[in-house]
């Protein structure tokens, strides 16, 4: 069986690993292996962290719908909960871009969860 190389196909990869690591410091893009291994280090930090991401923008959300329905007397739960008894479907990202935008509708969706908390 003949010998394979693999030549094309090596250097692709390595060309691959070295434009990536273009930008890091010394030797980290300059020598294969601290190079690939930051390369793949990277790579696991920003899978990891795309689904981190929208946990935290979650948790923003979620502490700016607080404060402004504090501002109206009212915690995050009961404010969710008077939405949901009103019928009212928005989601966080939504309330949250209300509660710094647009203070006066705001305003008017804790007097709809208020009410709605007040009649059930």
């Amino acid at each position: 069986m003949p010998r394979v190389r693999s030549n094309v196909a090596r250097l692709k990869r390595k060309k691959q690993i070295m434009k990536a690591a273009r930008g890091n410091f010394g030797g980290r893009s300059k020598l294969w292996k601290a190079a690939k291994e930051t390369v793949e280090r990277g790579w696991v930090y920003a899978y990891r962290d795309r689904k981190n991401k929208k946990r935290e923008f979650r948790k923003l959300w979620i502490l700016r719908i607080n404060a402004a329905a504090h501002q109206h007397e009212m915690t995050y739960s009961a404010f969710m909960n008077g939405l949901k008894k009103a019928g009212i479907e928005v989601d966080r990202k939504i309330l949250s871009d209300l509660a710094i935008k647009d203070a006066d509708t705001f305003a008017e969706l804790a007097a709809k969860a208020k009410s709605a908390l007040s009649a059930a």
